[in-house]
């Protein structure tokens, strides 16, 4: 069973070690001391306890569409040639890249500064763990 001290839970989580022990002492997580001695987070709580705190900006183009994942974000740059463009977001903690078409680019009127949601439909995801100590 994955175990979290509390520097790597709020590290997890994006807040502040403080954050995560004032959490702790209101009750809203539960951490016990584990074999060094140190306070740690149970990772399916922690994992729970991040879903439920994730707060994704609400989508703003009201269009139903398969796609699951969607991420409303920033322009944050465009590099872009007569053909293809490459626009870069930036989405809460996450960059994202799209290549497109230069005219694309044009017809949705993207710039610096745009309110975009980039939008992801993959077939293929890959998910990896950090490497274990032999």
């Amino acid at each position: 069973m994955a175990q979290y001290r509390i520097s790597e839970a709020a590290q997890l989580l994006g807040v502040s070690d403080d954050t995560v022990r004032r959490w702790v002492d209101a009750g809203r997580m539960d951490a016990a001391v584990d074999s060094a001695g140190r306070l740690a987070i149970d990772g399916a709580q922690l994992a729970a306890f991040a879903v439920e705190q994730a707060s994704a900006l609400a989508d703003p183009s009201l269009v139903g569409r398969s796609a699951r994942n969607r991420f409303v974000g920033i322009v944050t740059a465009i590099t872009m040639d007569t053909v293809m463009a490459q626009v870069e977001l930036q989405c809460g903690a996450h960059r994202v890249v799209s290549l497109m078409s230069s005219e694309a680019v044009r017809e949705l009127g993207l710039e610096i500064g745009s309110l975009s949601v980039a939008v992801i439909k993959a077939t293929n995801v890959i998910v990896e763990t950090p490497a274990r100590p032999a």
